[in-house]
Formats: structure tokens, C-alpha cells, sequence
């Protein structure tokens, strides 16, 4: 906990926005509290995510970015109430999930959750689930291809974002993309 309270003493100097890097792994971010399960290089704290709470108080964290590491949750509403008590009202959710019709989506054994386009609709104020954590999706966009081929990202993600929602019922096994991309705003 020494390098949190060193990385906020620091930060609150500045006057900087707090941001984190959950379940960061090997991508090391600059500018960000960078956490994971595992004590590797560039890691600030070693924490495992599916045990709440997590160590930061409340409305800690302007930013939370979350690169493929939600897949691998026990609970997402649990994960997803967690992010909000530790950021602040209005503060961003960057989220990087693996499609469901992406074939490393079942070929990782330790991916528990698949994500589409609408998935996060689930979490709205417009959605009748009560008890379900509440957050605004001020963006989101299917990505036709992550690591390699990203050219054809310019000719597929226009094509396949024009309606997710006829691309998810009739095309995307027939054309998967590789991933999903969501901005979402927490509301207190």
C-alpha cells in the first residue's frame, strides 16, 4: 500500500486526475495506478480482483481502463459496482472486451464472460434490472480486428457498426470481429 499512498502524494501535488489500470498484466501504463494479481515489473498493486473490496476508498479514480481483463471476472455486477464506488461521479470506464463471436473468446480457458454490443445496456437506468450497478454509455464501437490485420479495420469497422444489432443477429458468424469498445460514465 506504501507506492498507493506515494502515488497519490504525488499526484494530489499536481492536482492531476487519479486514473487505473485494472488487471493491467504486462501493459504497463504511465499516469496510472497499474494493478494486478500478479507482482510483475511496472505493477503498483498486487491485488486479485475477484476479492472486494478493493484497496481504494471511495471515489478515488477519474479514469478506470479496463483492456481484457473483464472476461475473466467471477461476477461482473459485483466487478461493475466495485468500479463505481471507487470512481468518482462522472469519471470514465474505458472497457476492451473480446466479442462473443471471436473465435479467442471460447478458445481462452479463462475467459467466464462474452460480451456484445448491447451488453452493457443491461446496466443503464433505462434497463428494469433494480439492483443492477448504474452507468451511461456515452460510446461504444465493434472493432473488426485487434493484433493482426488492422487495415482491415478501416474497411470492416464502418461496415459492421452501421446497426450492431442486424451485424450480431445474422452476420457476425459469418464475419466475427475480434473485439468491443466501450466508454461508459459513472453516474452517483
Amino acid at each position: 500500500m506504501g507506492i498507493l499512498k506515494k502515488y497519490l502524494k504525488i499526484n494530489l501535488n499536481r492536482n492531476t486526475e487519479m486514473k487505473l489500470n485494472l488487471a493491467c498484466g504486462k501493459d504497463i501504463k504511465k499516469g496510472y495506478v497499474n494493478l494486478d494479481w500478479a507482482k510483475l515489473d511496472g505493477v503498483d498493486i498486487v491485488h486479485d480482483i475477484n476479492k472486494f473490496p478493493w484497496p481504494f476508498k471511495d471515489n478515488t479514480f477519474d479514469e478506470i481502463y479496463c483492456s481484457h481483463v473483464l472476461e475473466h471476472v467471477d461476477d461482473l455486477i459485483k466487478t461493475i459496482k466495485e468500479i463505481r464506488r471507487i470512481g468518482k461521479n462522472n469519471s470514465e470506464i474505458i472497457i476492451r472486451a473480446p466479442h462473443f463471436s471471436c473465435g479467442v473468446t471460447y478458445r481462452d480457458p479463462t475467459h467466464k464472460l462474452f460480451f456484445s454490443y448491447f451488453t452493457f445496456d443491461y446496466f443503464t437506468n433505462e434497463c428494469f434490472y433494480r439492483d443492477m450497478p448504474k452507468v451511461k454509455i456515452k460510446n461504444r464501437k465493434l472493432n473488426f480486428t485487434r493484433d493482426s490485420f488492422t487495415f482491415l479495420n478501416y474497411i470492416f469497422n464502418p461496415i459492421i457498426n452501421i446497426n450492431p444489432a442486424i451485424y450480431e443477429r445474422f452476420f457476425c458468424w459469418v464475419l466475427p470481429c475480434s473485439e468491443i469498445l466501450f466508454k461508459l460514465e459513472i453516474e452517483k
